[in-house]
């Protein structure tokens, strides 16, 4: 019987606790937030959806190389000499643009929020946003694009680009059929026999041969023929 009233002792005493705590926040100032038409202030250095200024990108491949999910798809392609890359050909920060993106696909479903796409970006066109609602039914919705070139604008400077390219075929085809088409210049040898002395006895000076003296035998057989 004891320990059942310290049970009921225990269970209301608990219980009062917890009203306490309740009940002294009944008369304090409401803290909920109205979303979305109250909205908290974010922290400066939070990680949210990516965002590309394709008026800075020159298509290095430095971001989609240091992504860890590979949700970066880039796709680019030279241009051809005198033709401008976006509106001005340059950078905000004056560096020439040299390459089409006809793609600068960001898969949101797999980021991961790392940020290490940013640091290596050497023209900062790629940053994080504050915006953080892009909720969708469908995993397809999370495929952003971010390029400007329209189908018929890619279409146009690829088949550009290709003419340019059979042209500089065509010139190196050329300039190698005249090349090979040059006369060559033929050198007549008379035909001389050359004897090879050895270097030892062609600097030797020639030396007279002496007579040698003559016998009394060989005197005396002169005369008798005499």
């Amino acid at each position: 019987m004891k320990a059942y009233l310290k049970n009921i002792y225990q269970t209301l005493s608990s219980i009062m606790t917890g009203m306490k705590i309740t009940f002294s926040h009944i008369p304090e100032k409401s803290v909920t937030i109205q979303y979305p038409e109250q909205r908290l202030q974010l922290p400066e250095r939070e990680r949210n959806r990516l965002y590309v200024n394709m008026e800075d990108c020159i298509g290095c491949d430095q971001c989609a190389k240091a992504c860890p999910v590979s949700c970066i798809d880039i796709e680019t392609f030279k241009a051809v000499p005198g033709d401008i890359v976006g509106r001005t050909g340059v950078t905000s920060n004056g560096k020439k643009k040299a390459l089409f993106v006809p793609k600068f696909t960001i898969d949101f479903a797999k980021c991961c929020f790392c940020q290490l796409c940013v640091f290596p970006c050497p023209t900062e066109c790629i940053y994080m946003t504050d915006v953080f609602e892009y909720s969708v039914f469908k995993r397809d919705g999370l495929l952003y694009e971010f390029t400007d070139m329209t189908p018929e604008m890619t279409l146009e400077k690829k088949s550009k680009l290709a003419e340019y390219q059979a042209e500089q075929e065509r010139k190196k085809a050329e300039a190698a059929a005249a090349k090979a088409s040059e006369p060559k210049e033929e050198t007549q040898k008379a035909d001389v026999i050359k004897v090879e002395v050895p270097k030892s006895e062609a600097l030797k000076p020639e030396v007279p041969k002496e007579e040698t003296p003559k016998s009394d035998e060989q005197k005396e057989e002169n005369k008798t023929e005499s």
